[in-house]
């Protein structure tokens, strides 16, 4: 099945409602992967990754457990460096699916550069089953994923779906808390109501995208849903997964507030006399059925 009858799968299913909202998230990704995949910023560390090395920050990448010779998906995978990171790393094979072209021509570049044979697939996310058409040992999604997403329990059920039998998720993500805050004030402030309406997404026009990259893009509107944590565990649960851990951080892995200060390697967190508010969450879950996944301790932040 092509792209454009996946689309159209999609718009049918909604009754057009979202497909505005759709439509111009996907002209604002096509725009930033333009600007990542030629990154001026050193943001995505591409050089190293073609090298052989990997980009995942820290957090993912101690949380993330043992994928030695494993079968990972990578939704939402952008540019696809994470992808390829997970590939250096040792899984066995590596799949990355994203619903913009432009994205997955990139990481169709990258993977030819780096002589990695991780594939890549264009899709919409709720059509991830359908577009792959096989199961994995683990389904990996980070940073920047669910607020994208109208419908954490539709997001569930195809992560479900895509694992086998004892498969897990991870799950890092901005947290919901983070994103009700009003981010271009000059301190924290609260903005937003802790659950989006389907059809009233947050609208942002931003000119500018999130590595510093002063380039701009050409279509700056977007539009996003918080999703509460409560909403995303019962998702998950209700799609036949059992919760490993939920872990809360102090830190998040790009400056979504101006006075936002570095913290560690590549994180960024609230200065030190600033009141602390968790700015991710993280989550391991296991179909249900056999095979467990190892319980990571939470590891407490410093400040």
């Amino acid at each position: 099945m092509c792209i454009n009858q996946l689309f159209t799968m999609r718009r049918l299913k909604i009754g057009g409602h979202l497909e505005p909202f759709l439509d111009a998230n996907l002209l604002n990704w096509d725009d930033r992967a333009e600007l990542h995949a030629t990154d001026r910023t050193g943001s995505y560390r591409i050089e190293n990754v073609l090298a052989g090395g990997s980009n995942l920050y820290e957090l993912e990448a101690r949380e993330v457990g043992d994928i030695l010779g494993k079968d990972i998906v990578h939704l939402q995978c952008h540019i696809g460096l994470d992808t390829i990171s997970l590939r250096n790393l040792g899984a066995g094979s590596v799949t990355g699916l994203d619903f913009s072209p432009k994205a997955i021509a990139a990481a169709r570049d990258f993977a030819s550069k780096a002589g990695s044979d991780v594939r890549f697939v264009e899709a919409p996310l709720y059509e991830a089953v359908e577009a792959l058409d096989r199961t994995y040992d683990i389904v990996y999604v980070t940073w920047g994923s669910v607020n994208w997403l109208d419908d954490a329990f539709r997001w569930a059920r195809v992560v479900a779906d895509l694992l086998r039998p004892g498969g897990r998720l991870y799950l890092a993500e901005g947290h919901p808390l983070m994103f009700q805050c009003n981010r271009k004030a000059a301190a924290l402030e609260l903005k937003h109501d802790w659950r989006t309406p389907l059809t009233r997404p947050l609208v942002w026009n931003e000119d500018l995208t999130y590595t510093g990259d002063e380039r701009t893009l050409k279509h700056p509107r977007y539009y996003e849903w918080i999703h509460p944590i409560s909403d995303v565990v019962n998702a998950l649960i209700a799609a036949g997964l059992s919760l490993d851990f939920l872990n809360e951080h102090e830190t998040v892995s790009w400056q979504h507030f101006s006075f936002a200060v570095r913290a560690g390697k590549d994180m960024y967190g609230l200065p030190e006399n600033a009141p602390k508010i968790p700015m991710a969450y993280s989550i391991g879950a296991t179909k249900r059925g056999a095979g467990t996944y190892r319980i990571m301790p939470k590891k407490v932040d410093s400040h």
